[in-house]
């Protein structure tokens, strides 16, 4: 499934949507702006908390961690020292982790499990300049792809905002 994402349009406090290839809504990221760290709900279309992003203030580098309800599922970390690309890891808690890799900067860059791609991000499907695709393999869960991916914009182009 390939989902619809605005470049540089998050700022904390903001509300805005992911949008299915239709253009249609199907998730809202909600900013909380009254806290320590960056922290957003995922929402679906009747405002109900699909899941939570929190950065961690105190870690050693770029850390977030995503949950659901209570559960962390996930932990996405920048990693430090990469030399000719950016890289993201996932940790996914009962599954198996996910690495980043591409022109992050630019939105072109691919998940992948086990060197096996599961989801593809990219600015070359669109002609508006400000939006970017995220296109999901089936079978994987589309809210850890997407809240992942919107760490990774607010880690890449949260200075820009």
């Amino acid at each position: 499934m390939r989902y619809l994402m605005k470049q540089k349009v998050f700022s904390l406090g903001d509300k805005f949507a992911i949008r299915n290839e239709n253009g249609a809504d199907v998730y809202f990221v909600d900013g909380r702006v009254f806290s320590i760290g960056h922290q957003l709900a995922f929402e679906d279309l009747q405002g109900n908390q699909l899941a939570f992003i929190r950065q961690k203030v105190l870690a050693l580098g770029q850390t977030y961690e995503i949950y659901k309800g209570e559960d962390h599922v996930a932990t996405v970390k920048k990693e430090l020292f990469t030399f000719f690309q950016c890289t993201f890891h996932i940790h996914v808690e009962g599954q198996g982790d996910l690495d980043a890799t591409g022109n992050l900067s630019d939105h072109e860059y691919v998940f992948t499990r086990g060197g096996e791609p599961v989801a593809q991000i990219s600015k070359q499907w669109f002609t508006w300049a400000d939006t970017y695709g995220v296109d999901i393999a089936d079978g994987e869960d589309p809210v850890l792809i997407l809240a992942s991916t919107v760490v990774i914009d607010m880690c890449c182009h949260g200075d820009r905002r």
